[in-house]
């Protein structure tokens, strides 16, 4: 392969080169962007204006939301405008700026995700120290930390990663996904990069490892309570960001434990498809439907959507 050091596009794996197919893909992307920013907006929204929910777990709640929506906006429309105009083409700085701020958001709702099971273990396990340890500044400064640690990570790894010499402008994804970008590479990939890859695999594991750690004194617990009831209602707030959990885990297995491919397939779209969309798209529903009060606030702001369009 020549040598591309001065590439100024990537060229993205499209769904089909059929045009009634693309359109079919647009407004089926359309309807899952359409259904994840209205379900994420939504709790944003309730937790926002609903007094009841400013507390810890709803904070974090609120900003897993955000994270979401950002996380979706990076590759969605994108893909969207690709199926539309038949182009798919995405400059260089387009496809820099879409690694940085998907490894951001991602970093970021993994770090939330650990924040949360701290959040369920000091309220079950520890519910008497539970203002004093999960307060305002506490919850500020966690998230804060988080987001300066996913916003160094982004940045090294984008750089890592955008410094080796590119052979080809073909990605075989649609979207600029690491993995495929790395294929691309001209020689073996430096130290560098593999250290990162390193860095961020030992993040996602050792936030993985402290979820389960967690969970399983949170279960030991629950458990020692004497009331069916009292047992009932423990496990109910914690179901919501167990199985949130378990669907990263479970998608994330699903897209990268499949086996390696050589040439491009539309069942690389599908895993991508899996892991960047299907999360963020479903988080909101999973925490509404078992939620009393989301769902209360959720049934406030519409019946009060309702009364406005009635007075005006």
């Amino acid at each position: 392969m020549s040598n591309l050091t001065s590439v100024s596009t990537f060229l993205l794996l499209q769904f089909s080169e059929v045009r009634e197919l693309q359109f079919l893909q647009f407004f089926v992307f359309l309807a899952m962007y359409l259904m994840a920013v209205t379900g994420n907006l939504l709790i944003i929204i309730a937790v926002a204006l609903d007094h009841r929910l400013h507390n810890p777990m709803y904070f974090f709640l609120f900003s897993l939301a955000m994270i979401d929506l950002g996380t979706i906006s990076v590759i969605v429309p994108k893909s969207m405008a690709m199926s539309l105009k038949n182009d798919r083409s995405i400059s260089y700085s387009g496809c820099v700026a879409q690694v940085f701020f998907y490894l951001l958001f991602a970093t970021l709702d993994l770090v939330v995700l650990t924040i949360m099971a701290h959040d369920r273990y000091v309220a079950i396990c520890n519910p008497l120290q539970y203002e004093r340890i999960m307060h305002k500044g506490a919850c500020l400064q966690m998230v804060a930390i988080g987001c300066m640690t996913s916003l160094l990570y982004a940045t090294i790894h984008t750089s890592g990663t955008f410094g080796i010499t590119f052979c080809s402008n073909i990605v075989n994804q649609f979207f600029c996904d690491i993995s495929q970008l790395l294929k691309l590479s001209c020689s073996h990939i430096n130290l560098v990069e593999v250290g990162l890859l390193v860095i961020g695999f030992g993040i996602a594991v050792g936030c993985f490892i402290f979820i389960t750690l967690t969970y399983s004194q949170i279960f030991t617990t629950v458990l020692r309570i004497p009331s069916a009831q009292g047992q009932k209602k423990a496990f109910s707030t914690c179901l919501p960001h167990l199985t949130v959990v378990s669907l990263l885990i479970f998608t994330c297995l699903f897209a990268y434990a499949k086996p390696p491919t050589g040439s491009s397939s539309t069942l690389d779209i599908a895993f991508g498809v899996v892991y960047t969309i299907i999360p963020p798209m479903l988080n909101p529903f999973i925490y509404s439907m078992r939620n009393k009060e989301i769902k209360g606030a959720l049934w406030k702001l519409f019946n009060f959507t309702i009364i406005c369009k009635i007075k005006f």
